[in-house]
């Protein structure tokens, strides 16, 4: 009886399966025969069956030949009769058809790939340390799920065994995996950040992103399976425990004393600051006083130059009174060895005291021949009386300096010290005034002024 017609016959019989998976829920599901006859025989196949996968499925044909296991994949989607011609492997395993019996034996296992698995996870309250208060445990606790599928259908198998994989025990393996992982690394958080342990719920994103990479790397090795995502719902502190509540009140005190410490220092700070500039601004004050003070005594000497040369003439008479004098002092009008004066020392320290204050005297004469004289004559003009120059109070800070004089107040203006907005007074002013309001100052504060021509050679 050719195989052909024997499968026509085991198909009107109604004897042929349709292997398939109709499961909604599954990771990895095991096929068996409907037919209750055959239930002793559960990896009897057919030949002839219909195999029909459906796409992000794959499907493992599981068994022996000459005392050697051997498995097949076959990749969704398909759905072709089991004869020779379409699995050229079923060649190894083929028998003689007899009595409506199978030709083979395998068994067949169903491989979700498409299916994304998600076990829920909860952490329990467990102590977390502060790494600077070690005597106060805070109980926190941590929820969130694990969402992972097949992606390498034959490391997976490598690692399980098909004929005995349960789901539900396989989750529960993974559950204690990530409570494991997850715990780990939210008990170092505290101490890796340098951080209290009461701010562990702000850490939840880099927890979240340190265990989903830890578990990516294990799940792979361990399971053989790919995690997809790993997320974390809620990071809890129990905030009515003994630990949280003195943790809290040592935490806040420190902060307390940081933050008035700061305070102090800030204080201080500001206050050595201010006397700093302080002691700065009297010192600049007292130098542009002492130095317009010296100015105005310079310009005051050169105005009254012919008094200055009187006083000089008087001092120089003095000192030759004085020289005279001190002649007497030294010998010059003693006695003689009878008893009389001597007249030759007398005559001789009057002479050389006159001699030596008319010399003096003289010289200061040529050195002020040139001041009040006039062009011709004898005749003696009298000195034009001294042009006092214009001197003016400026504002510095709220406080009144100076006076200083034009001269000096252009030297502020190229130091950057005074401007047209200073405030200045002068006797005669009723009020106190901008600089670039006064007409006498405007000279100070031009931009165009003349240039000098080239100094000529020699």
């Amino acid at each position: 009886m050719g195989i052909k017609k024997i499968l026509q016959e085991e198909s009107a019989k109604g004897l042929l399966d349709v292997i398939r998976c109709d499961e909604e829920d599954y990771l990895i599901w095991k096929w068996r025969p409907s037919d209750p006859n055959k239930a002793e025989r559960a990896n009897s196949i057919r030949l002839g069956s219909r195999l029909r996968v459906k796409d992000g499925s794959v499907a493992v044909f599981v068994y022996q030949q000459n005392e050697s296991v051997f498995q097949e994949f076959i990749e969704g989607p398909i759905d072709k009769t089991l004869i020779t011609a379409n699995f050229p492997f079923l060649n190894r395993i083929y028998g003689a058809v007899y009595d409506g019996d199978t030709p083979f034996q395998a068994e067949v296992y169903f491989i979700n790939l498409a299916e994304v698995i998600q076990i829920p996870f909860a952490v329990p309250f467990f102590d977390v340390y502060d790494p600077r208060y070690s005597d106060f445990g805070v109980p926190v606790a941590v929820r969130g799920r694990m969402t992972f599928n097949i992606t390498d259908y034959k490391d997976f198998i490598k690692l399980h065994r098909l004929d005995s994989f349960d789901l539900e025990k396989f989750k529960i393996q993974v559950r204690d995996l990530i409570i494991g992982a997850v715990k780990n690394i939210v008990a170092n958080e505290p101490a890796k950040k340098n951080i209290s342990a009461l701010q562990i719920e702000t850490t939840i994103l880099d927890i979240k992103q340190e265990a989903e990479l830890y578990l990516r790397q294990h799940m792979r090795v361990t399971f053989g399976v790919f995690v997809s995502q790993l997320a974390i719902s809620a990071i809890e502190t129990d905030k009515s425990s003994v630990g949280y509540r003195s943790l809290l009140e040592v935490a806040t005190d420190v902060s307390k004393s940081v933050a008035m410490a700061n305070k102090e220092a800030n204080v201080q700070n500001i206050k050595d600051m201010q006397q700093i500039n302080a002691e700065n601004m009297k010192e600049t004050l007292r130098l542009q006083r002492e130095e317009s003070q010296y100015a105005m005594h310079k310009q005051t000497q050169s105005a009254n130059m012919a008094a200055f040369q009187i006083e000089k003439q008087a001092e120089v008479g003095i000192a030759g009174a004085q020289a005279l004098g001190q002649m007497g002092a030294n010998g010059a009008m003693n006695m003689g060895e009878d008893g009389g004066m001597n007249p030759a020392a007398m005559m001789t320290g009057i002479a050389m005291g006159g001699a030596i204050g008319q010399n003096l005297i003289g010289t200061m004469n040529g050195m002020m021949s040139g001041v009040g004289s006039t062009p011709a004559g004898n005749t003696t003009v009298p000195p034009v009386p001294p042009v006092m120059p214009s001197s003016y109070n400026v504002a510095v800070n709220g406080q009144s300096t100076g006076p200083f004089d034009i001269q000096y107040l252009s030297q502020m203006v190229k130091a950057g010290s005074f401007n047209q907005d200073s405030l200045v007074w002068k006797p005669g002013m009723q009020n106190w005034d901008r600089a670039g309001n006064v007409q006498e100052l405007h000279g100070l504060f031009a931009s165009d002024l003349p240039i000098p021509p080239p100094i000529p050679t020699m």
